[in-house]
């Protein structure tokens, strides 16, 4: 017996010898063979290794190989998907025959891992049957049993590693990966901890499995993962949930700085004060394909907002799906320049010719429903909005079926289409009960109309530039206010002016900050064709006028060609005036650039209807001094005589050598007597005329350019 047992222990001492010997006196190349078709085999990929190996059993099963490749699978070209400068492995061999795996060392040395996906295929799927990748979406790897070991790390780290991601969203690298694992035991937390440099910026990695065992065989397992770096952090603490994909639910937190963000994806933020943070915590919820965030508290820049958002990314195009809450939404920070060039004052001289860029449209779907307690645009201020909008394969359809608007209540919905070949555009909207004001004032910078009123809009263009879609405007409106007022003019004033006006050439006093039109209504509609506004029923109601208007404005070239008719409907005599001009309509004409308007009067359309009412009689004693048989016998010949004072004018015409205020060729100094209305009149038409027999070319000239239409 004695002898039997010192045999075994020989035999097991030259066991223990040979496993110690053999791998030292064995060639290396001897093993390179058996181990490049054993790891080929099991992995379904050629494995190389071009360096040194070391072998060893005792006192633990250990290993070492230098300048190990691991091959793509066909069709995924040339490149290698793993190069490993060293590859050090060390396995406890005493508690093997538990099948209890103990590593107590794995450390890979500056690895090079590409990863990479192509057509709804990855090259990181291995398989033994075949050397072809499997389907990147082969999902379910979580399934009971998947894990029947027992199994601890010791030493297990990643040393200056590399890792290139190559993918149909975009490429990325992260370098000087350096990486260590921890892990007791399969049913205990499994620790990650490290760094990774990513487009420059340094990254702290940390996460926690609570049980790796758990994770692999569906369990629901306790997870945290945190990344931090320069451009802030992102955090995420609660659990894998029992299934047998990976889905996940828990606190999320994000507290990021976008230029320093952007950076890492290679991309650049114009610097200014708009798109620099981001933050949002909520409850995060992910299942293959879709990531739910509930309960979200969101902040860019100063922009508060909450709500729940759901990202659907397992599909041809991504789907963002949004409700939202917005206390304020201040859109000025965000808004670019004005396309079109800008004159000194301020109004735009030429749209720009350059394309604008609506790629973004077809980045991804997204649905949203969002309530705004004030919405800010330049100086508009919209309160109690309530939108609606839907992004789908291009196009952009937002609606607002609700929203205060300056003490009224509107309706909007715009749609942007980048489908075709030309993008198109189109813009419907009402506004009712709106103070016209305020609004204007803060829409457009102008605070000369008040009122109460309804405007109406539909509106649509096509192009690529801004200038194509303004020379491009079609569409229709109308407008219709109430008990308002123009302010800087008081037409009844200039109506009584305009006897002197006629007589000086120039506008008649009514024009100033102070003057005002008082109106009962101001209504009319409008069409847009090929980006001109065409309007020929502007009408304006006051006790004391009657005003209509009508002309086009050319919002492709930034033109304006208007013409406005005051009348008096009732007798202004006691309002500042001393002739009865009822009914004598005043054309005031405006026309130019928006950078430079001109205003003025069309003298030859007042001198005509000074003819017209002395026929009917409407002029009183100003009337004696028309001919009106003459205009009848000679036209336009007979009214330049009678303005010219050719000929006999009638009972009372002053002849070129009398004096008006007094007797013919006779001088005093003594005051002149207060002008009777037959004398002021005859002044009118004398000074009138003295310009027209000096200047006739020079009038009609004039008349014909500031009244095209006429």
């Amino acid at each position: 017996m004695r002898r039997l047992v010192i045999i075994v222990l020989v035999l097991i001492a030259l066991v223990i010898a040979a496993a110690a010997i053999l791998p030292a006196i064995v060639p290396a190349d001897t093993w390179r063979g058996r181990l490049e078709t054993a790891a080929s085999n099991a992995l379904g990929r050629e494995v190389s290794i071009d360096g040194d190996i070391v072998f060893a059993l005792l006192p633990r099963i250990q290993a070492r190989a230098e300048n190990v490749t691991i091959a793509n699978p066909a069709g995924f070209g040339d490149a290698a998907f793993a190069e490993m400068g060293e590859m050090r492995f060390a396995l406890a061999l005493l508690p093997l025959i538990q099948r209890d795996f103990v590593i107590e060392e794995f450390v890979l040395v500056e690895p090079v891992i590409r990863l990479e996906e192509r057509q709804g295929r990855n090259n990181w799927t291995f398989s033994s049957d075949e050397a072809e990748a499997e389907p990147a979406n082969a999902g379910g790897f979580r399934q009971p049993g998947a894990l029947p070991i027992e199994a601890s790390l010791g030493d297990v780290r990643i040393v200056d590693g590399t890792l290139i991601y190559l993918g149909e969203a975009g490429d990325y690298r992260l370098d000087a990966v350096d990486l260590a694992i921890a892990l007791p035991g399969v049913d205990e937390a499994f620790t990650l901890t490290g760094q990774v440099s990513l487009e420059g910026q340094r990254l702290d990695l940390d996460a926690e499995l609570g049980s790796l065992r758990g994770f692999f065989e569906g369990a629901r397992v306790p997870a945290t993962v945190s990344v931090r770096g320069p451009a802030g952090g992102i955090s995420f603490d609660g659990e894998i949930l029992e299934s047998t994909d990976l889905e996940f639910q828990g606190q999320a937190d994000v507290d990021l700085s976008l230029p320093q963000f952007a950076a890492l994806f290679g991309s650049e933020l114009a610097e200014g004060d708009v798109f620099q943070t981001f933050s949002a915590n909520g409850q995060l919820r992910g299942v293959p394909g879709e990531v739910v965030f509930t309960g979200a508290n969101l902040a860019l820049d100063a922009i508060a907002a909450n709500g729940d958002l759901r990202f659907a990314y397992d599909r041809p195009t991504p789907l963002l799906d949004a409700a939202l809450t917005i206390p304020v939404l201040d859109l000025n920070p965000y808004l670019p320049e004005a396309e079109a060039d800008q004159s000194p004052a301020g109004a735009p001289t030429e749209w720009s010719d350059a394309p604008l860029d609506l790629s973004v449209l077809s980045l991804f779907d997204a649905e949203l429903d969002a309530e705004v307690g004030e919405l800010r645009f330049n100086d508009v201020v919209v309160t109690d909005a309530q939108l609606d909008a839907t992004l789908s394969n291009g196009r952009l359809s937002a609606t607002l079926p609700g929203f205060g608007l300056y003490g009224g209540r509107g309706s909007a919905s715009l749609v942007a289409n980048s489908r075709g070949t030309v993008p198109s555009y189109s813009f419907q909207g009402r506004l009712e009960t709106l103070q016209a004001q305020p609004f204007l004032d803060a829409a457009a910078g102008f605070d000369r109309l008040r009122g109460i009123g309804t405007l109406t809009l539909d509106v649509t263009g096509s192009g690529e530039s801004p200038a194509a879609i303004m020379n491009g405007l079609q569409g229709e409106g109308q407008f219709d206010f109430a008990e308002g007022a123009i302010v800087g003019v008081n037409l009844a004033r200039v109506i009584r002016g305009v006897l002197t006006a006629v007589e000086n050439r120039e506008l008649p006093q009514g024009f100033g900050d102070t003057e005002e039109t008082d109106f009962s209504a101001l209504r009319g509609s409008f069409a847009i064709r090929d980006g001109v506004v065409l309007n020929q029923d502007l009408t304006m109601l006051s006790p004391l006028l009657r005003v209509g208007g009508q002309g086009e404005i050319d919002l492709g070239g930034l033109n304006l060609d208007y013409r406005l008719t005051p009348r008096a409907v009732a007798s202004l005599t006691g309002q500042g005036g001393e002739a009865e001009l009822e009914g004598i309509a005043v054309p005031v004409i405006i026309s130019g650039s928006f950078s430079d308007p001109r205003v003025t009067l069309d003298f030859a359309a007042i001198a005509r209807a000074l003819v017209e009412a002395r026929a009917r009689g409407e002029l009183g004693d100003l009337g004696d001094l028309l001919d009106l048989d003459r205009v009848r016998e000679n036209g336009a010949a007979g009214l330049l005589d009678i303005l010219t004072g050719a000929g006999s004018a009638g009972a009372g015409a002053a002849g070129p050598d009398e004096s008006v205020s007094g007797e013919a060729g006779t001088e005093t100094a003594e005051p002149a007597e207060e002008p009777t209305d037959r004398e002021r009149a005859e002044s009118l038409i004398r000074g009138f005329l003295g310009a027209a027999r000096d200047n006739q070319s020079d009038t009609e000239t004039e008349t014909s350019e500031e009244n095209p239409n006429r």
